[in-house]
């Protein structure tokens, strides 16, 4: 069931959806029955059936091209408000045209427009009065994909606001109003009228209008605006459907000094769509694009894609985007190289193999860009376009021919490079070339790897050459780079021709490493082995000369032509030289050019001998001292060692000497490799000699002697500590430490009385500088001499006539002896050796009679003449200082005032 709308409801809902038929400012025959149908159903009491209707009887819709496509949209025809679900049928007078349950109207078939407008008129079903028509017109716009400037706008209508009646109400249903819809860009007068409206309780009262919302009061605030008496709804300024594409706002009438909201017309929503113009121009996402495209891409293949965006409203013509390329640069080897999708941007190759990057390595394209399916507002972007490097260029040698030549027995030795050029981009994989011997190796003699550059083959030995059985080798290699090639290409080959050089060889040995079994007692001057080696070099007819190299024992000895190894001194299989009971020898063999042509070379074998074991070591024992205790004594064990192998060495038997069995008991253990010695009696501490004597299995022995100590102790507890030791306690410790400070003290008595002396050496120092005192011919010297002299010691000042100054007068008067002088040992070359030279010569002196010093008469440097003082001599410096006269010291003047103060008594002491 529905309630019937309102008659300012019906205006609004008609003056929406014949926005465009009102264009001519006259309302059609349409509004006026459908007031009258409003008005009649209003007075009915009874409900009625609702039957689907148009709400116009006239729709034009504008295309914005002539052909219009199938299934293409042209429309919706609007329908009265039955319950949602009821279908409308219409029926079309051009077949070509369909109008669906919901009013859309869509083209079922291609069609092109005759003229710029063409009209078709719909029928609902049924016949009669139930029957309505609707009349179409299309109307071809072409410049409504550009950005057009309106100059005229549809003319206003009228909305009337319904005064309520006082008569029988039907129930209000719910409403809603179709939008309004106004043209961005229009370019006439503003403000502009765009719809009126009324209530028609103007006619009784006075009414005042109102809007609301989004674009009146509301931000934007004032882009509409209502006259309050008259009720014109005016747009004041150009609209911009991209900002904001629809205003939604609310529409009062209320009575003037009414404050009963029952005398007001109930509010009303309108809607104002912006109709979108193309004025936007498609826009990319960056204006310079770059790419990269492999030279070797098939057609079809997408490197990249472009993308531009219009700002005009989705889903129409206006921003229905398509791509194009109009502009190739260069256009080599040819034009249309590359295809772009028209409607991802996705750009690819359109013809294969014609992109080389060694001719062209870059491609300028400009891309268009335009709405309206290609048709309207357009813009450029650029993709600079790099052509990627694919293998498909072979690696070329740059000779077909190499020669070289490597000497015999070299590996691992270059023996030539080849270089190859490549077409494609260097340093990359695609250039990089390996290398592979495709013929002439088959023995394995030589290998070939890449070289740093990674555009050479380097080629070397992997086994020593030899020049007597093979003089040359030719190969064959090839080339190629490290990535599969794109294409089939023809490999590259060249040949290497290689000389072998002939060298000197050394001699070979057969075998390299010889092994002999000898007894280890052989004889010195037995021969053990023949040990020959054969001299590769069979043209030159060299002599061998055999060598003994390493030989640790000296054993060995060997004849230098035949190779005649024999004994040299003999042999000892229990010798430290032994590893593994072999020795090991070193033989050398050195060929002879018989003129000297060739360096000798020299060759190596390795002898061993294996030596078989005799009897030649008799046991022994391994411990040399043993302590034992006296007391419950425990056997000691004695280990027994023989360096023999088996069957020379144990089962051991031990044989006491004579002397000791009385006292002391040997004997092996169980499985006779050990003995065990033991006291018979108990003995008294002290130290033993243990003599035995040990044999082997084949009755080889050997005398050993065993020192024991004897301690006092029980059982296995072997302590010989002396028991005094135990003894010194408390009372040794104090007595040490008494003697440690007794001599403290006399340390601390020794600084004392050395201090005491200073002291005194100090007051004479101080007597001395004094300035009063002075005397004749006495004078003091601060200085004490240069010391050492750091000069070459003159090593003949120590022979005799030391003293050759002729200011001295010297008397030597030498001892009568019969006995001759000794010899002194001259002065050594080697400075190194005088420490013992001097200390020869020293006690040589010593032993000299004749030597000084002896008696000698010495007269020394003149002094000066006689002081006015008594000489110093006259001093009896022997006696006491108590048998001395001080007293006369005072007689003696000023000069002795000091030495009289601190002997005689004088002012000093009174201090």
């Amino acid at each position: 069931m529905w309630r019937e709308p309102t008659v300012f409801q019906l205006l609004i809902a008609y003056l929406g959806y014949s926005f465009q038929t009102m264009r001519s400012g006259v309302l059609t025959a349409g509004f006026v029955a459908l007031l009258v149908q409003s008005v009649c159903v209003r007075c009915s009491v009874e409900e009625q059936e609702c039957t689907p209707r148009p709400l116009a009887q006239d729709y034009t819709f504008r295309v914005t091209q002539r052909n219009l496509q199938k299934d293409q949209v042209l429309g919706k025809v609007r329908v009265s408000g039955c319950e949602q679900g009821t279908a409308l049928r219409l029926n079309s007078t051009d077949g070509r045209l369909v109008v669906e349950g919901d009013g859309t109207l869509r083209v079922r078939n291609t069609l092109r427009l005759p003229s710029r407008r063409h009209t078709l008129s719909l029928f609902t079903s049924g016949s009669g009065a139930d029957q309505r028509s609707v009349q179409i017109s299309l109307q071809y716009d072409p410049l409504s994909h550009s950005h057009k400037q309106v100059d005229e706008a549809p003319a206003p209508g009228v909305l009337q606001f319904p005064h309520s009646s006082t008569g029988l109400h039907r129930r209000k249903r719910d409403w809603t109003i179709p939008p309004i819809s106004f043209t961005e860009n229009y370019r006439g007068e503003y403000p502009h009228r765009i719809v009126q409206i009324k209530s028609t309780l103007q006619k009784e009262t006075l009414v005042r209008y109102s809007i609301s919302g989004p674009g009146a009061d509301q931000d934007p605030i004032g882009i509409f605006r209502v006259h309050p008496s008259t009720g014109w709804i005016e747009v004041t300024q150009t609209l911009d459907r991209e900002q904001i594409p629809l205003y939604t706002l609310v529409a009062r009438a209320d009575v003037v000094g009414s404050v009963d909201p029952a005398d007001s017309e109930t509010p009303v929503e309108i809607i104002i769509h912006v109709i979108d113009q193309n004025d936007n121009s498609p826009m990319f996402t960056q204006p310079i694009y770059e790419g990269w495209v492999p030279e070797a891409a098939t057609d079809g293949f997408e490197f990249m894609r472009v993308t531009a965006t219009d700002a005009d409203e989705p889903n129409t013509d206006n921003s229905d985007i398509k791509y194009t390329i109009i502009k190739q640069e260069p256009a080599l080897p040819q034009d249309g190289l590359f295809f772009i999708n028209p409607v991802n941007g996705g750009l690819s190759v359109f013809i294969k193999n014609k992109l080389d990057r060694e001719t062209i390595s870059s491609y300028k394209l400009t891309i268009q860009a335009a709405d309206t399916r290609g048709e309207g507002r357009a813009t450029t972007c650029t993709v600079q376009l790099t052509v990627t490097d694919s293998n498909d260029n072979a690696p070329e040698f740059k000779q077909n021919m190499y020669t070289a030549q490597v000497p015999e027995n070299s590996v691992d030795v270059e023996v030539v490079r080849v270089m190859v050029g490549d077409a494609d981009e260097p340093h990359t994989p695609n250039w990089a070339t390996r290398f592979s011997i495709l013929r002439g190796n088959e023995a394995g003699f030589f290998n070939i790897s890449t070289g740093i550059s990674k555009d050479e083959g380097v080629i070397k030995t992997a086994k020593a050459l030899d020049f007597e059985q093979n003089r040359k080798y030719t190969l064959i290699i090839a080339a190629e780079n490290e990535v599969p090639f794109e294409a089939p290409v023809i490999t590259s080959t060249a040949t290497v021709v290689i000389d072998v050089e002939d060298l000197n060889e050394p001699p070979v040995f057969n075998p390299e490493q010889k092994l002999v079994v000898k007894s280890e007692d052989l004889a010195v001057g037995s021969e053990i082995v023949y040990y020959t080696a054969v001299d590769p070099d069979v043209e030159m007819n060299q002599a061998i000369l055999y060598r003994v190299g390493q030989d640790q024992g000296g054993w060995l000895a060997i004849d230098q032509t035949s190779g005649l190894i024999t004994v040299k001194s003999p042999m000892d299989r229990e010798s430290p030289f032994m590893t593994n009971r072999q020795y090991r020898a070193t033989i050398y063999a050195i060929d002879q050019a018989p003129d000297s042509s060739h360096i000798p070379a020299t060759g190596t074998g390795t002898l061993l001998i294996e030596l078989e074991d005799v009897n030649d070591n008799a046991p022994t024992v391994q411990q040399r001292e043993l302590i034992m205790c006296n007391e419950k004594p425990v056997p000691a064990l004695l280990t027994v060692s023989d360096p023999d192998g088996p069957g020379f060495s144990n089962p051991f038997r031990v044989e006491l000497n004579s002397s000791l069995r009385n006292q002391w008991h040997a004997k092996m253990n169980d499985n006779r490799t050990e003995i065990l010695l033991s006291m018979r009696v108990a003995l008294s501490k002290g130290q033993y000699d243990i003599i035995m004597t040990v044999y082997d299995n084949q009755g080889l022995g050997q005398v050993n002697t065993l020192q024991v100590e004897v301690c006092d102790c029980t059982g296995n507890d072997k302590n010989c500590k002396d028991t005094r030791a135990a003894e010194f306690g408390l009372p040794g410790i104090l007595g040490i430490l008494a003697g440690i400070l007794f001599l403290l003290l006399v340390l601390l008595l020794l600084l004392l009385l050395v201090r005491k002396r200073r002291r005194s050496a100090m007051k004479k120092h101080i007597l001395l500088e004094d300035d009063e005192d002075v005397r004749d011919e006495l004078f003091y010297y601060d200085e004490e001499g240069g010391g050492e002299d750091d000069k070459e010691f003159d090593l003949s000042q120590l022979h005799r006539g030391l003293d050759n100054r002729p200011e001295v007068y010297r008397d030597d008067v030498a001892p009568t002896l019969t006995c001759a002088a000794p010899l002194y040992r001259p002065r050594p070359t080697n400075p190194d050796d005088i420490g013992n030279f001097i200390s020869e010569n020293l006690k040589t002196a010593d032993n000299d009679p004749t030597a000084p010093p002896f008696d000698s008469l010495l007269v020394f440097d003149y002094e000066g003449g006689e002081s006015i003082c008594s000489s110093l001599s006259s001093l009896q410096s022997s006696s006491s200082d108590g048998d001395q006269d001080y007293q006369q010291l005072q007689d003696w003047g000023p000069r002795f005032r000091k030495l009289a103060d601190m002997y005689g008594g004088g002012e000093d002491d009174e201090l």
